[in-house]
């Protein structure tokens, strides 16, 4: 039997999906996919179904869900008794927190504008009223 039909290996596997293996690691040990099979000669050995599961991760961490919550939806995706409701919610919940970083980073923006506004950018940098405000209290 071709390794192929038991399974792909990591290094195809990433490649299909067009990320590393170091992150196909790194979402193994988080728990986002499952252990692998392993070949005779101890390789990884994983389902084609894996290539679906990545890209739906990818796909959900590019719409800002962080790993908990993609391991919450994929948990919800796969579970046969989980509602539409639940889904909606967990999505409400990150609506909320990305309206609230960018009320944060306006507030950012402002305070760096101000920042900038007091440089003239001439001189020496130990006279810099950013580094200063960044330094002091004032920032």
């Amino acid at each position: 039997m071709k390794t192929e039909e038991r399974g792909l290996n990591i290094g195809r596997l990433a490649r299909e999906v067009g990320v590393s293996t170091d992150t196909i690691r790194f979402y193994e040990r988080r728990g986002l996919l499952a252990p692998p099979a392993r070949s005779e000669a101890n390789y990884r050995l994983y389902p084609p179904g894996d290539i679906r599961r990545l890209k739906f991760i990818l796909r959900a961490k590019a719409l800002g869900f962080t790993l908990n919550e993609i391991k919450e939806l994929l948990n919800l995706h796969h579970n046969p008794t989980a509602t539409k409701a639940e889904v909606k919610a967990l999505t409400e919940e990150k609506i909320a927190d990305i309206r609230q970083r960018i009320i944060d980073l306006g507030r950012i923006l402002a305070t760096l504008e101000n920042l900038a506004d007091t440089c003239d950018g001439h001189g020496p940098a130990d006279d810099c009223p950013i580094l200063a405000a960044i330094d002091g209290d004032e920032a």
